[in-house]
């Protein structure tokens, strides 16, 4: 019958051209999934990643490149060996002690416990890392001209103290020299001093940042000590003290 054969031809026709659309939704709908999936999946990797790189950065602290130039010497580096070598405890003693591979002191006397240097230097950088609690009292003591009595009279005391009364000459700040203002805060984590004494000249960097540039020219050479400020003073830790004569 003629409409009949139109019939079935149109149906024909039409049939196979809705499976193909169909054929064509599902293709594309499965390909979106795995577009999908794969972005979901780099994007948990790149949560991970970024995830561990956090925690290293918040295992390691104040992440350091090392200092600048040639010609430095390690006087400490977290041992006991390094630190009877090449240092000598002076001072209203402190329990100095290598732990965990840093130097450590967190109890003392009243006064302060030093690290004393045995040799004397003149002009000079220091890099020194070191770890602070909130309610530290620490720092290094430059160019000591009594070695047996050191205080911020007789040496350039560059402060590690975040609460100290008067924060002018808090940490980063040489003590009754050279002011610093903001203060940086050292408490709760690793930082870095890089220490240049150059004639009457001195520049205090703290974790890459110049913290005071002054000059003052009392005390012209001597040892250096890293002091731990007895008394109520937080712990302080020490990884690394290089030092280059210049």
């Amino acid at each position: 019958m003629p409409g009949m054969a139109q019939s079935i031809t149109h149906r024909h026709l039409k049939v196979p051209q809705e499976i193909e659309l169909t054929g064509v939704r599902r293709f594309h709908d499965g390909f979106a999934m795995q577009a999908m999936q794969r972005r979901g999946i780099m994007k948990h990797w790149t949560r991970v990643a970024l995830g561990l790189l956090v925690v290293a950065l918040t295992t390691v602290g104040c992440a350091t490149q090392g200092p600048p130039g040639d010609g430095w010497v390690t006087l400490l580096d977290g041992s006991a060996a390094s630190m009877n070598s090449n240092w000598i405890s002076t001072g209203d003693k402190a329990n100095w002690r290598s732990e965990d591979g840093v130097i450590v002191a967190d109890k003392g006397g009243k006064g302060s416990g030093m690290l004393l240097t045995k040799g004397a230097y003149k002009d000079f950088q220091i890099w020194a890392e070191f770890w602070a609690a909130d309610d530290t009292n620490s720092g290094i003591f430059i160019r000591a001209s009594d070695p047996k009595t050191i205080t911020s009279k007789n040496a350039y005391e560059v402060n590690i103290y975040d609460q100290r009364p008067d924060p002018s000459y808090g940490t980063g700040a040489i003590v009754d020299v050279a002011k610093v203002n903001p203060m940086p805060k050292a408490g709760g984590k690793w930082n870095t001093f890089l220490i240049t004494a150059k004639g009457p000249n001195m520049i205090v960097v703290m974790n890459g940042v110049e913290t005071v540039n002054a000059n003052d020219s009392r005390h012209s050479a001597g040892p250096f000590a890293l002091q731990f400020g007895g008394g109520a003073s937080g712990p302080i830790k020490w990884r690394k003290v290089m030092v280059r004569p210049l």
